[in-house]
């Protein structure tokens, strides 16, 4: 029963402790809820979409995700195995912007190993304990560390018109999509169409396809069943060049650097200590 989950009935139980969970997901669903608290989202191990009210988000390996408190949320997975780390933030007046705005941000070196200290910590940690000032002090680098709110995410279409549109993009992403012709097929003139993706999406169609692209390559990459040649191929590149042009500009990383950082993740976990 959802009831049960500890993201229903233990999160928030203490207004003032920080709460923190790490453990196997255990379910390809968490249905949507929301916390009084902030949290602070990452994972391992598979591909993860956190869909909020207005958007999709994808979280790539060695990325979190900030998810401000009173935003309702779902979280999807590919797998039960999926490694999920928690912290959730109680809320405090006048707090930097930064805390305000969902997101999803680049995990650096110094922040992976902070996160990783508090990887045996469980429930609630108190105000005056080592424990909890540790933990604030992650949450208090967060604005210094993280300038860049990756564009990992896709607004939900409003028209049906536009929704049939997506779906067709989705299934063809590795053939060559032409805008003149996607507004012949679906009955559109050029103009007419793109003024619906502004309108619907707040982006163009070059923007959405591009982001569309990008977050279908990362799930190619994570699976590791294709090289980064026949991603970019599989996601509707005809230069490996461009894909790793594309993908770094989104990313600030190539995609065979992406590949490789998981195993430099592997080996720092090993290195780390785990406990306190």
């Amino acid at each position: 029963m959802i009831e049960e989950k500890y993201y229903i009935n233990k999160v928030d139980t203490y207004k003032k402790s920080i709460y923190c969970h790490h453990d196997l997901m255990g379910e390809l669903l968490i249905p949507t809820h929301k916390h009084d608290k902030s949290q602070m989202l990452y994972t391992e191990g598979g591909i993860v979409y956190v869909v909020t009210q207005t958007n999709t988000y994808f979280l790539p390996a060695r990325h979190f995700m900030w998810i401000p408190s009173g935003v309702e949320h779902s979280i999807h997975t590919n797998s039960k195995n999926v490694v999920m780390r928690n912290l959730y933030f109680p809320v405090k007046n006048n707090e930097h912007i930064f805390y305000e705005t969902e997101g999803i941000y680049p995990v650096n070196d110094l922040l992976f190993q902070m996160m990783l200290f508090s990887n045996r910590w469980d429930g609630d940690l108190i105000k005056g304990s080592r424990k909890y000032d540790i933990t604030m002090a992650i949450k208090a680098i967060l604005p210094t560390i993280c300038k860049i709110n990756l564009p990992l995410s896709l607004p939900f279409s409003k028209d049906f018109r536009l929704t049939k549109i997506i779906n067709y993009i989705d299934e063809n992403l590795g053939e060559t999509i032409l805008f003149s012709k996607l507004a012949v097929q679906f009955g559109f003139s050029e103009r007419s169409l793109y003024r619906l993706f502004q309108k619907d999406l707040g982006m163009s169609f070059i923007q959405y396809l591009t982001i569309r692209r990008i977050l279908k390559a990362i799930e190619f990459l994570i699976e590791k069943k294709l090289k980064v040649n026949e991603v970019a191929q599989a996601v509707g590149y005809d230069s490996v060049p461009s894909f790793s042009n594309t993908f770094y500009k989104i990313l600030r990383q190539r995609p065979s650097d992406y590949v490789n950082g998981e195993q430099i993740l592997k080996k720092s976990k090993q290195n780390i200590l785990l406990t306190f």
